[in-house]
């Protein structure tokens, strides 16, 4: 996810270097291959979940994103926050994204800040995650809405998401973290109301409207696609608002080159449209996970 903090740097992938300019922009002149990022919550999970760091490490990756590692525990104890820090740690790897609790996501859940029953269990977690942020230096944080509640009005919901993330956005603006908004693929996520790029603006335009400007945009190019939306046309539109970019390919949330989206123009257009943040890879592995990126090899500078 988009890391301010990181743009000076030369960021790396799978074994190689990839050349930025002095701002932290990839050149125009050139086409360059992104700046990979692996999110281990979807991929390595044949490992151990504190050992899937320095996996992505051995793997090439000097970037790792994370869902909510503790399902279900809005509070997990101080000794797994410290042991999931020091996992990140110790396999120099730089995390560069993570969710805010997302309560039980193995179960189906997918957020929990638009229900007004969880707003407190949602706001004791974000203490959580801002002290996993003071200390990895994480800056990008991705929200999921919530689905639809039965015999709870939309309105209610939404007026109750919307107060959160203006408290969660305050939380890490100290940081100068960005929370990402993010759409889901639909029939996949159960009553997930953000499903394209307009839903998912919409609501960032409500958050900055209530006084978060640090609201952006989870531009996924599997879930937009799924959805129906233009990748082209979205990342022209909102080139920027968007926070973030993940990838796999539809249909199947494979590898690129499994699907059908062409990766390669759309690596164009986040050239052309100045996108200089990370490429996060969040699709579903077919097999070990250590095998999974020999795709990448033609996206080589």
């Amino acid at each position: 996810m988009t890391d301010r903090s990181e743009r000076g740097e030369r960021g790396e992938g799978p074994r190689r270097p990839v050349p930025e300019g002095a701002a932290g922009r990839r050149p125009r002149a050139a086409r360059t291959r992104p700046r990979w990022a692996v999110n281990c919550s979807i991929l390595f999970t044949e490992l151990p979940l504190l050992e899937r760091p320095a996996a992505a490490r051995a793997a090439g990756f000097d970037a790792v994103e994370f869902w909510w590692p503790w399902p279900g525990e809005p509070v997990p104890s101080a000794a797994d926050v410290n042991a999931f820090c020091a996992a990140i740690e110790e396999a120099r790897v730089r995390l560069i994204g993570l969710n805010f609790y997302a309560g039980d996501m193995p179960a189906g859940e997918r957020g929990v800040l638009s229900d007004p029953a969880r707003a407190t269990e949602f706001r004791e977690s974000v203490a959580v995650l801002v002290r996993i942020a003071e200390r990895t230096g994480v800056r990008s944080f991705n929200a999921l809405y919530g689905q639809r509640l039965d015999g709870v009005a939309a309105a209610e919901q939404d007026r109750v998401a919307t107060a959160n993330l203006v408290f969660a956005a305050h939380a890490v603006a100290a940081l100068d973290g960005t929370v990402l908004i993010e759409p889901l693929a639909r029939g996949m996520n159960g009553a997930y109301p953000l499903e394209t790029a307009a839903d998912a603006m919409a609501v960032v335009r409500r958050v900055r409207a209530a006084g978060a400007a640090n609201a952006k945009f989870l531009f996924d190019a599997f879930h937009l696609t799924v959805n129906g939306d233009d990748l082209e046309k979205v990342a022209r539109e909102h080139a920027a608002d968007i926070g973030h970019v993940q990838i796999a390919d539809a249909p199947g949330r494979g590898r690129p080159g499994t699907g059908e989206i062409d990766f390669a123009r759309l690596f164009r257009v986040l050239d052309a449209i100045g996108y200089d943040g990370r490429v996060a890879l969040e699709y579903r592995p077919d097999g070990p996970t250590e095998k999974e990126f020999g795709w990448m090899e033609e996206q080589r500078a």
